[in-house]
């Protein structure tokens, strides 16, 4: 079993979204990815995140937003167009929001930072783990303020969005990176 597990996450891809489709998770399933998240490294009772599932009618909402933000940032009617479609395609959208503690009296801003990357990983290693897939997406529109404002309350940052859903397509081999880039080496 446990070889098993760590095949399967060392044989994770992102998907791109337009490689995605239903079905998508449902909500026991974002509950045990939610959960997974959760395990990351953390400080007792310390969360710096949260998720926001975005599905339905909000998905149009998102869609305006995205539109919304390419206009202001000049782009044609077609890359407008683009924009609000890219927020339509995963079937299931994840935020993915930031809330640290600047001021923690025990926890330093970096260690929330790495709780924060550690609970996106576990999040998209239980997807795949369920037999979906997925990808972390941010950018330009993550910084946007009207964006930022639909998803983030006074002192949270929008880091920016997982797109779920079940693969199309096999993604192709990747070689390993495992000891290629000098990412392991002895002291």
């Amino acid at each position: 079993m446990m070889e098993q597990t760590l095949a399967a996450l060392l044989n994770r891809h992102s998907q791109g979204i337009k490689h995605l489709a239903e079905p998508a998770p449902d909500d026991s399933q974002l509950a045990l990815m939610s959960e997974a998240a959760l395990r990351a490294p953390d400080h007792a009772s310390l969360v710096p995140f949260r998720f926001a599932v975005v599905r339905g009618a909000a998905r149009e909402r998102l869609a305006q937003l995205f539109a919304q933000a390419a206009s202001d940032a000049g782009k044609d009617a077609e890359a407008v167009a683009m924009d609000a479609q890219r927020a339509r395609r995963a079937p299931v959208t994840v935020a993915v929001i930031a809330r640290i503690d600047m001021g923690h009296p025990l926890v330093p801003a970096h260690e929330q930072w790495m709780a924060v990357g550690g609970a996106l990983t576990n999040f998209l290693n239980a997807a795949h783990l369920l037999g979906f897939a997925g990808k972390m997406l941010s950018g330009r529109k993550a910084r946007d303020p009207r964006v930022v404002a639909a998803f983030c309350g006074p002192g949270e940052t929008l880091i920016g969005w997982i797109g779920l859903g079940t693969a199309t397509r096999t993604p192709s081999a990747r070689p390993s990176k495992a000891g290629v880039s000098g990412v392991l080496r002895d002291w």
